[in-house]
């Protein structure tokens, strides 16, 4: 297997149940649900993806021959005394990360979570899934730790969620030229259904990786 990454970074997770941790981020080239060509973008299942993942050529970016060796690469962004917290992203990482993968990062005690859109099942050993569901997609993941839902999104309820086997609920605004209205969409549909928690995109607010 050759791991396709477009980024590497250590930084601030910005959103979500962690935000405020640091976190190796590894964000894999590739998604299932758009080619990330801006000439797809309007055929495309997930429409409103605000994210790089196309090509290898980001900071920490590269093909990797090997688990071990993208391991070894991830862990080198790590500078904390503690065990490695690294969220694996996309693009849709569950594409590529297999459990040759898990099985080395565990053998460096690294904490493991990612950020999917709940199409494809997960290797076994993943310390934190977090599902990000799209309307016109299947959501095949059914169970994990955390559901963030970007909202809002035509034709999708996300009281039809809540019976799903996670944790934490997320509500998240899409960003995007309807920033605002989507923001006071979210607060609002927050405050009147107080099963969801507010998810931020605070690393744009404080303009960090």
């Amino acid at each position: 297997m050759t791991y396709s990454v477009k980024e590497t970074y250590l930084t601030i997770q910005g959103e979500g149940a962690y935000t405020g941790r640091v976190a190796v981020f590894c964000r894999f080239a590739g998604c299932n649900l758009w080619s990330g060509l801006e000439e797809d973008r309007a055929t495309a299942v997930c429409r409103f993806c605000d994210t790089e993942f196309v090509g290898i050529d980001g900071p920490g970016g590269g093909k990797f021959d090997s688990p071990e060796n993208l391991t070894n690469h991830i862990i080198s962004f790590w500078n904390g005394a503690d065990e490695p917290f690294v969220v694996f992203t996309g693009g849709e990482p569950l594409l590529q990360m297999d459990n040759k993968l898990v099985e080395e990062l565990k053998k460096e005690h690294v904490e493991i979570a990612i950020e999917t859109n709940g199409t494809l099942i997960p290797p076994d050993g993943i310390d934190w899934i977090c599902v990000s569901p799209k309307q016109k997609a299947d959501l095949i993941l059914q169970e994990g730790d955390e559901l963030k839902i970007v909202y809002p999104q035509d034709g999708l309820d996300p009281s039809t969620y809540l019976g799903l086997d996670f944790d934490v609920f997320s509500l998240q605004p899409m960003a995007g030229p309807e920033y605002k209205d989507n923001l006071h969409q979210t607060l609002h549909y927050c405050r009147t259904h107080p099963e969801w928690r507010l998810s931020l995109q605070t690393h744009k607010y404080l303009q960090i990786p």
